[in-house]
């Protein structure tokens, strides 16, 4: 099993990054809440590995620090829940923010990531609420990138076909590609857009601004 790479950043190409280890290049899903956290490109970075071996594919997801990696583990043992959905709770929301929803039986909170239905998001409450019991000793001290993320995002990743290579474009398309309609996405881009914001900016604030 691969379970961390470290290597040179070359792609963000939301929700996904192509990391480079001694020449071999790795395309890794990740959370927004992650790629937040990663440096910029053709700089040097860290992440923890989930690998994933399906009869059509081998897959990677990847995680900025091995407590996001260790939740993703527990959330795809609920049944119902696949990778795909929990990299999308792991997108919409932090750990922190997970756990606490888990802690005061917030399903409301849950059910607002696109994917995720009223019964769903009452099994994870069920199913998560033994396993989470001691959680609040693991999780990192500091998480300001990942704390004050917005609680929507879902787990399809299929771009839209008309894909513009520029700031703009990349962050409709990473919206589109985590559930949103295209109508929802354009919106939110045009109203939070200013020049020289990075697709990352663009794709973190049109997130609260659906909120």
């Amino acid at each position: 099993m691969i379970g961390r790479l470290r290597g040179t950043l070359i792609e963000k190409l939301s929700p996904e990054i192509l990391i480079e280890c001694a020449g071999v290049g790795y395309e890794v899903s990740m959370p927004m809440t992650s790629i937040y956290a990663l440096p910029e490109l053709n700089e040097q970075a860290t992440i923890y590995t989930h690998f994933v071996v399906r009869e059509d594919a081998q897959l990677l997801y990847g995680f900025a620090n091995k407590v996001e990696r260790k939740l993703f583990r527990l959330l795809i043992k609920v049944n119902g829940v696949g990778p795909k959905l929990a990299l999308a709770i792991l997108s919409g929301m932090s750990a922190n923010q997970f756990v606490s929803c888990v802690n005061h039986d917030d399903v409301t909170a849950i059910v607002k990531i696109p994917g995720v239905g009223k019964k769903t998001a009452e099994r994870l409450l069920i199913e998560m609420r033994d396993k989470l019991k001691d959680w609040q000793a693991q999780m990192p001290i500091h998480t300001p990138a990942t704390d004050t993320m917005p609680d929507q995002l879902t787990a399809e990743y299929t771009f839209v076909d008309n894909f513009v290579n520029d700031e703009k474009g990349d962050a409709i398309n990473a919206l589109i590609s985590l559930g949103y309609k295209q109508a929802q996405a354009d919106k939110a881009v045009k109203q939070v857009y200013n020049d020289g914001m990075s697709s990352e900016d663009i794709i973190r604030d049109a997130l609260k601004s659906m909120l």
